[in-house]
């Protein structure tokens, strides 16, 4: 894929990795869509972007996504790429966790990027084109402590994803999912603790992790040489995803059950 004249949008893009794709894109020649909430920093991210369309907006808000989303699309003819990539992080034991930690960053997380998505497919399919990149984790292959709920909705996401890629193999949209692994952002510093509050500080293991420019750079180009699973990680969380990788013959092997006509039965019987 060459990034030239698209439109890309991305979520979560006043910081760390969304602002940082932000940046790359717009310096590959793309169309850079920006949303998130605070619209301050978003116009902050679009003064290095070029032409770029700032869309604020809270992911979980459903009208407002839709509102989002027929803006994105009517802006230059149409979404050609799209990370959901809004989400929170969480640093608190299971046996200490509210259950309204649980809810919302289930919401945030896995409801609120399934309708980022769902409201983009079947324009993509309708066009016979697109790109879709979801922003898992290291944490959505491998359970991790201290983050049931991140996990949860990591590993929800990416079985979404998949499935979603299975069912749109015959339309021309391509799937992508990212397991980064420790990248120098906000993200611990952001995480919800127990009783749903904001840790508000970072660990060393984020500040000396992959700075957010050269991971947003692997993800790109990862992306327009088509890898559908893309772990973006170093050291022990790098051997822990490819411990863990989808084989890409498991992948083709689902896809050609679509390709057989698998969803057309299932269709039928019922």
């Amino acid at each position: 894929m060459d990034y030239t004249g698209k439109t890309v949008w991305i979520t979560g893009a006043s910081s760390g990795i969304g602002a940082a794709l932000a940046r790359d894109v717009a310096a590959r020649g793309a169309n850079v869509v920006l949303s998130g909430r605070d619209e301050a920093r978003l116009a902050e991210v679009a003064a290095d972007c070029g032409e770029t369309l700032i869309l604020p907006f809270d992911v979980r808000d459903d009208a407002a996504l839709a509102d989002a989303t027929a803006k994105a699309i009517a802006w230059k003819g149409g979404v050609d790429v799209a990370f959901a990539n809004a989400g929170v992080s969480q640093r608190s034991r299971a046996l200490k966790t509210e259950m309204k930690v649980y809810r919302d960053i289930i919401d945030i997380d896995l409801t609120a990027q399934i309708a980022f998505s769902q409201g983009l497919i079947g324009h993509m399919a309708t066009r016979g084109s697109g790109a879709l990149a979801f922003i898992s984790s290291i944490a959505g292959k491998v359970g991790v402590p201290m983050r049931t709920a991140y996990c949860a909705v990591k590993f929800g996401l990416a079985g979404y994803a998949d499935a979603l890629r299975a069912e749109l193999s015959q339309t021309g949209v391509s799937v992508h999912v990212i397991y980064p692994g420790s990248v120098a952002t906000d993200v611990s510093r952001n995480a919800l603790v127990g009783d749903g509050s904001k840790r508000g500080r970072s660990d060393k293991v984020i500040d000396e992790g992959i700075p957010a420019p050269d991971a947003a750079r692997a993800m790109l180009d990862a992306i327009a040489a088509g890898e559908r699973e893309i772990i973006v990680a170093q050291g022990m969380e790098a051997g822990m995803g490819e411990m863990r990788r989808t084989p890409d013959a498991l992948f083709d092997q689902v896809a050609a059950m679509v390709a057989a006509g698998y969803m057309e039965r299932m269709e039928q019987a019922e």
